[in-house]
Formats: structure tokens, sequence, C-alpha cells
């Protein structure tokens, strides 16, 4: 069983940007809104990302970097950061799925993950 002293939920909601899109070229914008939030019993600071984009080609791209949208958030117990970012896929069509590499104050180094979802243009799906 998980400590319950580091735990961190990951909630995402993803969105198709179609003014940004360009379907002709193979060019497909999403936007995701990102809610992290310490339900642990220690602040815990994020300092770095991976993420694994998958496209419908079954093309897979990982990002990894430092924090997120220029930030390392520290949270406090029941603290929750939110930000926006996006992804760029060349299918109208994708999945999203990572984790955040965590800190908490007492120096253990622990990850948060990132839920699998879905990027979708609408009516993408049938």
């Amino acid at each position: 069983m998980p400590d319950n002293k580091y735990r961190i939920e990951v909630h995402p909601m993803p969105q198709f940007i179609p003014d940004q899109s360009d379907p002709e070229n193979d060019r497909y914008l999403f936007a995701y809104t990102i809610t992290i939030r310490n339900v642990g019993q220690v602040p815990a600071q994020l300092v770095s990302r991976h993420w694994i984009i998958t496209d419908a080609n079954n093309h897979v791209q990982e990002v990894r970097g430092l924090g997120v949208v220029g930030q390392q958030p520290l949270l406090q117990p029941g603290e929750s950061y939110q930000y926006t970012s996006g992804s760029s896929l060349t299918t109208p069509i994708g999945t999203m799925k990572g984790s955040y590499q965590m800190v908490a104050e007492d120096g253990t180094h622990f990850e948060a993950e990132i839920p699998e979802f879905v990027l979708a243009i609408p009516r993408a799906l049938h």
C-alpha cells in the first residue's frame, strides 16, 4: 500500500482548439487544463514532468522538462495548483499520460501519475 503521506491527485481536462488547428495539413491543436492537488500529509514540490503523447498512428512522443509552464509549484497538504498548456497532434485523436516528479519537504522523491486522457476533435469518437 502506498504511503499516504505522499499523495498527489492529477485531474486533466482536454479540449480541441479548432481556430489554431489546420486539419488539411494534419495539424490538430489541443489545450489541456491540469489540476494538481496535494492529498498527502506533507508539503511537496513539483520539480519536473514526463509526458507520453501517442497519436492515432501510434507515433509516440516523449516530453521531459523542469516544472510546468515555467513553474515548480510547492503544494501544501490540501492545496491545488492549476495550469493550462497545449499539445499538437498530426491526427484528430490521440492520448496523453505521464508523471510529475515530486520532492516532499522531508526530501523524499516520489512520482505523481498523470492518468491517461484522450485528445479528440468533437465527433472523432463514434
